[in-house]
């Protein structure tokens, strides 16, 4: 019979299956991102798990605790405690100057390309902050690199932007993601085609997986 020591040994094992490699479930970590995003309170949960709580650090001097200066802070820290300090007024300015500078970060997969939309969104629904949903839509689509120029035409032509959400968009895009990056590899200098294929066969997305069944 195995011991609970045996099996924490075995889940170490070198032969073992790579299920804690999250770099290689992309698409699970984004449903399980949004998971929580979904749920109430979900970004501060996200950020928790992302960063832990934010609970005031403390340093001792002379055998005697005191809290941190906002100086001695480390950068997550401080993002944090600015976000708690911020008034709701300069808050919704923040985030309508995110929404407008809001950009693609070169590398990224469309999962968390659409994760950071997301949650920018949400962050702004909290604020009760409307935007129009063609604003919202053109501002996805047109925010993504050139190799999605030919499945950003034929989303615009398939979807209503006027009543569509970016779920529907960013599941139809899904679909194409494959081809999207075989595009950027093959104007790319030193690209390799083999490893994307490699890449793509371990990382389906969900929704591609479910189409197979």
């Amino acid at each position: 019979m195995t011991s609970l020591a045996d099996k924490a040994i075995l889940s170490g094992a070198d032969n073992r299956l790579p299920m804690l490699e999250k770099d290689m479930y992309d698409s699970w970590k984004c449903i399980m991102e949004l998971y929580m995003l979904n749920r109430q309170h979900g970004r501060m949960i996200l950020e928790s798990v992302n960063n832990g709580p934010l609970l005031w650090p403390t340093v001792e001097e002379n055998g005697v605790t005191r809290t941190k200066k906002y100086s001695e802070l480390s950068a997550t820290e401080c993002i944090q405690a600015d976000r708690m300090s911020l008034t709701k007024q300069e808050r919704k300015c923040k985030l309508y100057d995110e929404f407008d500078k809001f950009a693609y970060r070169k590398g990224e997969s469309l999962c968390d390309f659409y994760l950071r939309f997301s949650l920018l969104l949400n962050d702004m629904n909290i604020y009760n902050m409307k935007l129009e949903q063609f604003q919202v839509n053109t501002k996805f689509l047109n925010t993504l690199p050139p190799e999605w120029s030919k499945f950003v035409t034929d989303v615009k032509l398939v979807r209503d932007l006027y009543t569509a959400n970016v779920d529907q968009l960013h599941a139809y895009l899904g679909k194409h993601e494959y081809h999207a990056n075989e595009v950027r590899l093959i104007h790319e200098p030193n690209s390799n085609l083999l490893a994307l294929v490699v890449h793509h066969q371990m990382n389906k997305s969900p929704y591609q997986s479910h189409q197979q069944l």
